[in-house]
């Protein structure tokens, strides 16, 4: 047994009022999730008594972060910047205390070839995948796909809310697919698509959450399935695993968690493979914090409503000191 299901009597809230700034928005694909995410943080810790303010940051104006008498910084921003570490070092620069996983955990997280690498290193089970980048010559890349049959998963190599993800079901789509992000980004992942039930696990501290699993009425978990009211996606706790399955999922989530060396806060995908074996998909370091996010539902069937949750992690982060490393 890695570790206890994290339950609503593991968590202590801050007991005094504290200067938080709420980091939202920022400069990725996902500023709108992440700018609903950091709205509802900020209004739960201030219904918890905390002094709060809302910073939409970019990378050319961080001054929100110089602002005297900050407590904690609680990172909403999703997708590079928030989830790349960037903000995190910026954040142990001037000596600030910060919700979630430091700048190397953050960036290897957010690489989701380098985080699969450290994944199987690890013992756990993970798609095949490859990476194609735009300098490829043609011929090579013809060659290279061979090894990962249709039907196949294209995605960004960084970036979450399913954003630019795609099932190509023939070489065609593949193909397709693989040049659009590349135009975009330079780079492309090309995985084996697993045909299973999708489970995610959150981790609070270092206990896992309930096992969650998402039912989407379309054809993935995609960005419309997550956050449209009227997508049909259901999310289901009462999805009838056997309890040793269910406790190895859990489980695994917390290896994943701990092998990337993340703090306090992550959600961690799995897909059901056809031999009843979880596959590990990606973690995040800062899920979502929406009405539809996964990681406060999880929270409320353990028992840990969402004030609870927020001024939880804000405890967490008053326990791990920092040094300013850049007094100047």
């Amino acid at each position: 047994m890695v570790s206890d299901n994290a339950k609503e009597g593991d968590w202590k809230g801050t007991h005094r009022q504290l200067d938080i700034t709420v980091l939202m928005g920022g400069p990725s694909d996902e500023r709108e999730v992440s700018i609903m995410s950091g709205r509802a943080i900020a209004g739960a810790l201030e219904e918890v008594g905390h002094r709060v303010t809302r910073a939409d940051i970019l990378p050319k104006d961080t001054s929100a972060l110089d602002r005297p008498g900050i407590d904690v910084v609680f990172i909403a921003l999703h997708g590079d910047f928030g989830e790349s570490g960037q903000v995190q070092e910026l954040c142990e620069q001037r000596g600030l205390r910060y919700v979630g996983s430091s700048p190397r955990a953050s960036e290897l997280a957010l690489d989701k070839a380098a985080a699969k690498q450290v994944f199987k290193q690890s013992g756990l089970a993970t798609p095949d995948w490859m990476i194609i980048e735009e300098f490829h010559k043609p011929g090579a890349r013809k060659a290279w796909l061979t090894e990962i049959p249709v039907p196949v998963v294209v995605k960004p190599v960084t970036g979450g809310s399913s954003i630019d993800i795609s099932i190509a079901r023939d070489e065609a789509a593949r193909d397709e697919a693989i040049e659009e992000l590349l135009d975009k980004n330079g780079r492309a992942m090309v995985e084996r698509f697993v045909s299973g039930r999708e489970f995610t696990v959150g981790i609070l501290g270092d206990k896992p959450l309930p096992v969650l699993e998402v039912v989407p009425a379309r054809e993935f978990y995609d960005y419309i399935a997550k956050y449209e009211d009227d997508s049909g996606t259901e999310y289901v706790f009462d999805h009838g695993l056997e309890p040793e399955l269910t406790k190895r999922i859990q489980d695994e989530a917390l290896i994943a968690h701990n092998c990337l060396r993340c703090r306090d806060l992550s959600r961690v995908d799995f897909v059901l493979n056809g031999q009843q074996l979880p596959e590990v998909l990606e973690i995040n370091t800062i899920p979502g914090f929406t009405s539809h996010s996964l990681v406060p539902k999880a929270a409320q069937k353990a028992g840990i409503g969402f004030e609870r949750l927020v001024d939880a992690l804000v405890a967490m982060a008053l326990t791990h000191e920092v040094t300013c490393r850049n007094p100047t």
